[in-house]
């Protein structure tokens, strides 16, 4: 074997096995493995001063408006299209989410539990019943569920400008 082989050789073999004993951080070592990813929907946000959806509440206890950052759990999303999504509230309740200018969408399965930040804005409306139904319908409920719906709601909606899920 010639000097130049026997040099590409030994770097060869010195860069795999560089590259096969790389660390894993800390934290996913405590886990398992197992790392979380984040993905962006609409506008680029950040989860910096993003507040709680107990202090959404209380916010919105004083306002009929507000444009705020805010994190929680996601209940589910449109199975249909992604073009909406249910987060849970401290309460219970849920809060509407929808898309500015219904200009992005969120994945249709596998948000539910899933951590979220929405940035946008938050406002206390009447639903009537058409677009209730309409709702139910794109969740995949049943038509005898769907028939129960015979009364406006007063829910708090959000307007998302961005939206950031981790899965």
């Amino acid at each position: 074997m010639t000097m130049n082989k026997t040099i590409t050789l030994l770097a060869t073999a010195a860069l795999v096995l560089a590259c096969n004993t790389a660390t894993v951080p800390a934290n996913a070592q405590d886990k398992g493995a197992e790392q979380s990813t984040v993905k962006s929907y609409g506008e680029a946000i950040t989860a910096e001063g993003a507040i709680s959806t107990a202090d959404l509440a209380k916010t919105m206890k004083e306002k009929n408006e507000a444009t705020v950052k805010v994190e929680g759990e996601v209940i589910t999303s449109c199975a249909m299209k992604g073009c909406w999504m249910d987060m849970k509230m401290a309460d219970g309740s849920t809060m509407k989410v929808r898309f500015k200018d219904y200009g992005f969408f969120v994945p249709t399965k596998g948000l539910e539990g899933k951590h979220a930040v929405l940035q946008g804005t938050a406002t206390r409306e009447v639903v009537d019943v058409a677009t209730l139904k309409h709702y139910a319908e794109d969740a995949g409920k049943s038509k005898e569920e769907i028939e129960k719906i015979t009364e406006p709601e007063n829910n708090l909606m959000f307007l998302a400008d961005g939206v950031l899920i981790t899965f």
